[in-house]
């Protein structure tokens, strides 16, 4: 049974830093692309990151580039998300998804096969 656990949300001002851990079982990890969602009430859900099965290429959205850090540990079966500068307009449940056969990060939440639970993070002003 494949399932993603992530952890490290919680609430935070406006500027600080919040690291998400996404950790996969069930699953060979290194074979995978690792993306990072996130979903805001009343709004669909969104593409945040995206990282190649070794890690050495890495996507972001415009809203969160030089902001944000998507990175992975294969050995740990686990990809992170390193928040910094956070806003307001971060406020949000935060997905991570494996994509088990595209060979390039998709943005497209269809082209992902497996979902954890989220986990909340919320911005204060």
């Amino acid at each position: 049974q494949v399932q993603l656990v992530e952890s490290g949300g919680g609430l935070v001002q406006a500027g600080g830093s919040l690291r998400l851990s996404c950790t996969v079982s069930g699953r060979t990890f290194s074979r995978d692309l690792m993306g990072w969602f996130r979903q805001a009430p009343g709004k669909e859900r969104e593409f945040v990151a995206g990282i190649s099965r070794s890690g050495s290429s890495t996507y972001y959205a415009d809203s969160v580039k030089g902001r944000f850090t998507i990175s992975r540990d294969n050995g740990k079966n686990t990809v992170y998300l390193q928040m910094n500068f956070l806003k307001p307009e971060d406020t949000a449940v935060y997905y991570c998804a494996a994509d088990t056969s595209f060979n390039l990060v998709s943005t497209r939440t269809r082209d992902y096969d497996y979902w954890g639970q989220g986990t909340q993070v919320t911005v204060s002003s």
